[in-house]
């Protein structure tokens, strides 16, 4: 109820204030900004830079910087001045809406204009707000009354606008100016809100066992301020945060079944680097607006050598009681021959294939990380409707006190009118499979890693295959 009464409230500021707030700088186009560079990383942060050319006079001198950003982190606010001293900074972030305006006026005297519905005639009277909690409390003369809800009209005319209260998100700072005159004032600061992510457009080729791949740059800006025709940078990795979950080793993050990096690059992209992040400029300078994503190209690559392929993983030594599906996969690289040739910063791949009609069709969509560039990369887009597995346990036998043998069957088929290849992994779980070897198998496997056996299993069209394996484990 209280938001929607104030929300019927219009303000009418009656005169001007009597004890003015330092006013902002000249604005420019509807901002006070001045030139603007904004670096923007890929974890929810920018570093905004902001030259403003103020006349400032001598002595000491209270600055207010309107249109900053609403999520301004004030303890990184730095201030270079020509000749000048910062002696003291505030942030006002408490915002002139209806609802704050009345929430100040609380102990002061408005004047209420209301309106006959019926005969459209108006009458005004003075009130004093009392309290704002849950609803607007007045004294009207010798009575106390609360602004309903009901429809009503009634307007409330406010005599000044607090001190406290701007219209924009600014930041007050105090300066102590050696001389006076014009110069350029640098403010920089780091801001949450504005962030950005890779987008990619993968479009797969079977036939021609190639892909084209599009790369977007994603930005997005939920800071609360605009930024106007800045120069902007974007920084391709995760810059360490105090608040950072991953600084947290009490948190579960689970990893993909189909990990897309399957093998780590070693190639240097001829990208700009800073420190161990790569760098991204825009090629133009642009406005990034509040509340709006925008998209701009990065990557434009025909023809990249892919293949399509199944990886199948298998829980340790348990049945499943139906065949599964495998998962589609598709494979690529980003290596400078035979690949796409840069590094890949993290997001989302989305890929396509033309039907019979030539149009092409969305068939799934995954996550990477960023990735160097030399790297070999699979991406699951979903599970194969054709192609299935079905494991089972054979046989489990207990030979020693702390040892058990156990035989899986691996039963593949392919609905396809086309031989295909299963990458077969067979997972472990947690201590038990570091105590585990195979002691027969109908195909040769190789050990991935100490939690995974791998097989490459062909399978042939319309038809079926069938791999046993038996392990010794101990615990």
């Amino acid at each position: 109820m209280r938001a929607a009464v104030l929300a019927s409230l219009v303000f009418i500021p009656s005169f001007a204030f009597a004890q003015p707030a330092p006013q902002d700088p000249p604005s420019n186009g509807g901002t006070a900004q001045g030139d603007l560079s904004v670096t923007i990383y890929s974890n929810d942060l920018a570093l905004v830079q902001d030259v403003r050319r103020l006349d400032l006079p001598s002595g000491r001198t209270r600055q207010a910087f309107a249109d900053v950003s609403a999520a301004i982190r004030p303890e990184t606010v730095g201030l270079a001045a020509p000749d000048a001293t910062v002696i003291e900074q505030n942030f006002d972030y408490d915002l002139l809406s209806p609802t704050s305006l009345m929430e100040k006026a609380v102990g002061e005297t408005i004047t209420l204009v209301r309106t006959n519905p019926g005969t459209g005639a108006q009458t005004t009277e003075r009130a004093k707000v009392l309290a704002v909690n849950g609803g607007v409390v007045l004294q009207v003369g010798d009575k106390i009354e609360v602004l309903r809800d009901d429809g009503l009209p009634v307007r409330a005319i406010f005599d000044k606008v607090p001190d406290s209260l701007r219209a924009r998100p600014t930041l007050l700072v105090s300066l102590d100016s050696r001389r006076a005159g014009v110069r350029p004032v640098t403010l920089s600061y780091l801001s949450g809100g504005i962030g950005w992510s890779a987008d990619y457009v993968a479009l797969f080729d079977e036939k021609a066992g190639t892909i084209d791949v599009q790369g977007w740059v994603t930005l997005r800006n939920t800071s609360g301020t605009s930024f106007y025709n800045a120069r902007t940078l974007l920084v391709a990795g995760e810059v360490g945060s105090g608040d950072d979950d991953n600084n947290n080793p009490n948190i579960y993050r689970p990893r993909p079944v189909v990990a897309p990096l399957r093998r780590a690059g070693t190639e240097t992209s001829a990208r700009e680097q800073l420190g161990d992040f790569y760098l991204y400029p825009l090629p133009e300078r642009t406005t990034i607006a509040d509340k709006q994503t925008k998209q701009v190209s990065f990557l434009d690559v025909k023809g990249a050598p892919a293949t399509n392929g199944y990886v199948y993983h298998a829980q340790w030594n348990g049945n499943a009681e139906q065949p599964e599906s495998a998962s589609s996969v598709l494979k690529f690289s980003n290596a400078s021959k035979g690949g796409l040739g840069d590094a890949l910063p993290a997001g989302t791949v989305r890929v396509y294939m033309r039907d019979a009609r030539g149009q092409p069709q969305f068939i799934g969509e995954n996550h990477i990380d960023h990735t160097p560039q030399g790297s070999d990369l699979v991406i699951r887009t979903g599970d194969a409707f054709d192609v299935k597995v079905q494991p089972t346990v054979t046989d489990r036998t207990r030979i020693a006190s702390d040892r058990w043998r156990t035989t899986m069957r691996y039963t593949l088929t392919n609905a396809k009118d086309k031989p295909v290849t299963v990458e077969l992994v067979q997972d472990g779980v947690l201590w038990w499979w570091n105590d585990t070897r195979i002691t027969a198998e109908s195909l040769k496997s190789e050990r991935r890693n100490a939690d995974a056996e791998v097989w490459q299993v062909p399978v042939p069209a319309n038809g079926t295959a069938t791999v046993t394996a038996t392990y010794e484990t101990r615990f």
